[in-house]
């Protein structure tokens, strides 16, 4: 499925984390490995802004920790949280702006066995929707699905012909973009920057509240930047 998915060029993310949220839904996160590959669509993530969001880590200025905000636009930027989990973002704004995309959740594509052994889920049924939705759906389980780790990741080019994470189009287009507050934060929480594809069944569960959509709109027509 991902066979004739290309690479997304530079300019993509080199843009306001807003513009990138809206339009990165749909595209594939790639995993690489040996021979085979692993994918999932995106379906839900978060915009973080820079130093004016209280809620991004760009917030503290630049460290040693999340200088990867600060470079180049398109590189993972993986970090470690409560001590237990991983996160993944996509750095956006050309170098020397810090901001970023949060990917919250996944609907998986291709390797969905290899996701299933990563997550220790030997037992999944691969025919339940429910159940396919414990692989991918939220930053920390799209993780460990796709085996990132700070360590392995952190500062990749995903936008790279040699990485083995990348992120790319096959073309996909999404009918509905739905928009919400972020979650899991008590700084910036008002901010309605979080983005979704409406009605994707992989998208997370968070509650009345926590789903409770500000905005909505159709997908823009597919944009050609991509090479």
């Amino acid at each position: 499925m991902t066979r004739d998915a290309k690479l997304l060029r530079r300019a993509f993310f080199n843009r306001d984390p807003r513009i990138v949220s809206r339009e990165l839904l749909g595209k594939l996160i790639v995993r690489r490995e040996g021979r085979g590959q692993l994918a999932g669509r995106i379906v839900e993530v978060e915009a973080y802004l820079g130093a004016g969001d209280l809620a991004a880590h760009a917030a503290a200025g630049h460290t040693a920790r999340n200088a990867v905000l600060f470079g180049p636009p398109g590189r993972a930027y993986v970090y470690f949280i409560y001590g237990v989990h991983y996160c993944l973002n996509i750095s956006c704004l050309p170098e020397g702006d810090a901001g970023c995309i949060l990917v919250r959740a996944l609907e998986p594509v291709s390797g969905i066995e290899q996701m299933a052994a990563a997550r220790g889920l030997d037992e999944l049924d691969f025919t339940s929707v429910r159940s396919l939705r414990r692989l991918a759906s939220g930053p920390r389980v799209l993780c460990q699905a796709l085996d990132i780790t700070r360590e392995r990741d952190n500062g990749k080019d995903m936008l790279s012909p040699e990485s083995d994470l990348q992120v790319v189009d096959d073309g996909y287009e999404v009918e509905k973009v739905a928009v919400t507050a972020r979650v899991g934060i008590t700084k910036s929480a008002e901010l309605p920057l979080r983005y979704f594809v409406g009605g994707n069944e992989f998208v997370t569960k968070l509650g009345s509240s926590g789903n409770r959509v500000v905005g909505s709109s159709k997908a823009k027509p597919k944009a050609k930047s991509f090479s």
